[in-house]
């Protein structure tokens, strides 16, 4: 009897670790790469008013974004987040590469920036007024009714001009 008694003990315990792991496991946090970064050691080989936009794209890949204003810029950028059960991602890393190139297209400047150097934007919550009458859903509902002029006609028959 003291035999079973331990088996059955020592399988119990083993279903409550087991169960706990389990339960740990399920709350460890998903981590997601995203973007695209070079290479450090091909960065270090960027020279500056040596390079042509082909050979860095050659070199790097194409840029994540370009700037649409201004200057010409390509960016690298790459984002580490962790999601941890039902919650929001958080941005662990963050790493964007800044290429410049001057007008004839040869690379001016580069930086490398990270989550540090990244500003909080704030928003606006304001709204904008628009112009003209504003009605309440009722009034949308019920504001046709009355409006329309009876032809006569079949639905979907076509009318012909001069016809009858």
């Amino acid at each position: 009897m003291a035999l079973v008694k331990q088996k059955y003990f020592s399988g119990k315990r083993m279903l409550i670790v087991l169960t706990a792991a389990a339960l740990l496991a399920a709350c460890a946090p998903r981590i997601d790469i995203r973007g695209n970064l070079p290479d450090p050691d091909l960065l270090a080989e960027l020279e500056i008013g040596a390079l042509n936009k082909q050979q860095v794209e050659e070199m790097f890949g194409s840029p994540s974004s370009v700037s649409t204003f201004g200057s010409e810029n390509w960016y690298y950028i790459s984002e580490r987040t962790e999601t941890t059960a039902f919650y929001a991602p958080e941005v662990v890393d963050r790493k964007i590469v800044v290429i410049s190139f001057n007008d004839k297209g040869v690379v001016r400047d580069f930086a490398s920036l990270g989550l540090e150097d990244g500003r909080i934007i704030e928003l606006v919550e304001r709204k904008t007024p628009t112009a003209g009458h504003e009605i309440t859903f009722l009034q949308q509902l019920f504001g046709n009714l009355g409006r329309f002029e009876s032809s006569g006609d079949a639905p979907g028959a076509a009318r012909v001009p001069g016809g009858k």
